[in-house]
């Protein structure tokens, strides 16, 4: 047993920070007065925080959580590159079960803190639309898989970059996304060609538009198609955010800045 908390000692030993992902109150209550600066990452500050890092999705993926808190606590300044950073957070358990032991800047940035923070469109816009792509992809249409692109912020200019492919349904009404009855709209209207076009405070622009932005110098992984081509590209010409719903393996990516920063697999949700 000496031997076990010799590791755990280890661990521990030296850290310069410690977050906290979605804790109880009577576990953050054990902590909070630690030596080191506490950072609550969490959907909402139901603790009353301090250091406080919003998380917009739970994000099931372990690794992809704890890198989204530390890329906003090194966004917020509490803490820095190279610093030790002791991470809690929960796994299989309802509280949190699991620490790991990071280096802050020992990774590449994703830009997943980014998408939320810092993008035109509000983050709990980017969030209702993820929502409904990751709906769309556990349900697809009519039992069938489906793929759709939304294009999120900076409507203006992702408007002035493409081109309608039919009537706008959407063209003389004034709903936002998140809304239930307005995300049925939305995945009936996916079954059919062309972007989503959402403005940064989450009203619906325009259905069915082509996008035409250049793809020179747009760099996507293997195997993705045009749809993807075509979020990768509008992102890169605009301050836009594009999710894009892949038909062929199901999956969730959001793009930013011309690159891919967030990958979903829907029946993980």
């Amino acid at each position: 047993m000496s031997d076990l908390r010799d590791l755990v000692g280890e661990m521990t030993d030296g850290v310069e920070a410690v977050l906290l992902f979605s804790p109880s109150g009577s576990y953050y209550e054990r902590v909070v007065d630690a030596d080191q600066p506490v950072v609550v990452v969490s959907g909402e500050n139901t603790v009353d925080a301090e250091h406080y890092v919003e998380l917009p999705l739970e994000f099931s993926d372990v690794a992809q959580r704890i890198r989204f808190g530390l890329e906003g606590a090194l966004e917020n300044g509490v803490i820095e590159e190279g610093d030790a950073v002791l991470c809690a957070a929960k796994t299989f358990a309802e509280d949190i079960d699991s620490l790991v032991r990071v280096r802050a800047g020992d990774f590449v940035r994703s830009g997943v803190y980014e998408l939320f923070a810092d993008s035109r469109a509000e983050a709990s816009v980017i969030r209702d639309v993820l929502e409904v792509a990751i709906e769309l992809g556990k349900k697809g249409q009519k039992g069938k898989p489906v793929g759709a692109l939304f294009v999120v912020g900076d409507a203006g200019k992702v408007m002035n970059k493409s081109r309608p492919l039919s009537y706008n349904p959407f063209e003389k009404s004034h709903v936002h996304v998140g809304d239930p009855i307005v995300n049925v709209m939305l995945k009936e209207f996916s079954r059919l060609d062309g972007a989503f076009i959402i403005s940064d405070s989450g009203k619906i622009v325009s259905a069915y538009r082509y996008l035409e932005p250049s793809a020179e110098g747009v760099d996507i992984p293997k195997g993705l198609g045009a749809r993807h081509m075509a979020g990768g590209a509008i992102t890169r010409d605009t301050n836009a955010v594009a999710i894009v719903l892949s038909e062929s393996d199901g999956l969730v990516r959001a793009f930013s800045g011309g690159e891919l920063v967030l990958e979903i697999d829907p029946e993980d949700y």
